[in-house]
């Protein structure tokens, strides 16, 4: 898998459609996956992998003729390999083989995003590589569903990210944007070098920060709370970028 600007190829295999369907459905709210194939079992799935370019395959375990663990076990030059079960049992083994991560089922969309997430952090370091932005532009962008049309946000405007329950609502310096999403999805796909959780309601842009105490982050004329169990983090981090602080 190389290159920062290409899609990445993904062979969903489970015998059960439903799943297929689910994994589907994630792949196409992913900006920088692309659905290559999907298939009901594993011998089919090894004669994709022969036969096609696939960087991810996400792959069920228990499955007829060949299971998902036997059929790793016959790849020479296997992809990133993403188990999806609904069986606990087999992760030692997975882990053994050498799966990037394990998904049981049913499977959520935010830890979907971060099984993907962990496959490819070391080709999207920075911002300017951000799976989510524009091939070719400076400044990454996201795309979010707000008042029935998709709405451009610029990262490097975004002051703070406030979770409303099911939706989240965007503070940039343009203005305001809501839209129905998991702050833990959001929190995956923002790089930690200049986005930082305070709260479990607050994720803020660390450059917007005007100035913090142990108990509070002052972004222009907002006091955004540092929940207990952040503190550690955030004070580190921050006092890391701020030898002055005390």
């Amino acid at each position: 898998m190389t290159g920062t600007n290409k899609k990445y190829n993904c062979l969903i295999v489970d015998d059960e459609p439903p799943a297929r369907e689910v994994l589907q459905r994630y792949i196409s709210r992913v900006p920088m996956l692309h659905m290559e194939a999907a298939c009901g079992n594993a011998i089919q799935a090894a004669m994709i992998l022969k036969q096609q370019d696939i960087d991810i395959l996400f792959l069920d375990i228990q499955m007829p003729q060949l299971s998902g663990l036997e059929l790793i076990g016959t790849l020479l030059n296997p992809p990133k390999i993403i188990l999806t079960t609904a069986f606990e049992q087999y992760a030692i083994k997975a882990f053994e083989l050498g799966v990037s991560d394990y998904l049981l089922k049913p499977i959520q969309f935010e830890r979907f995003l971060k099984a993907v997430m962990k496959v490819l952090p070391e080709q999207h370091p920075k911002p300017q590589s951000n799976p989510l932005s524009s091939v070719g532009l400076n400044t990454p962008f996201l795309y979010f569903r707000a008042e029935r049309k998709m709405v451009k946000v610029q990262l490097d405007e975004i002051e703070y990210i406030e979770s409303l329950k099911d939706y989240v609502k965007i503070h940039t310096t343009k203005g305001t944007v809501i839209t129905k999403y998991a702050m833990a999805s959001l929190e995956a796909m923002l790089s930690t070098t200049t986005f930082i959780r305070v709260h479990r309601s607050y994720l803020v842009a660390i450059s917007r920060i005007d100035s913090y105490t142990p108990e509070d982050i002052y972004i222009a004329s907002k006091v955004i709370p540092i929940g207990k169990k952040y503190q550690m983090k955030v004070i580190d981090s921050l006092s890391n970028t701020n030898t002055d602080y005390p």
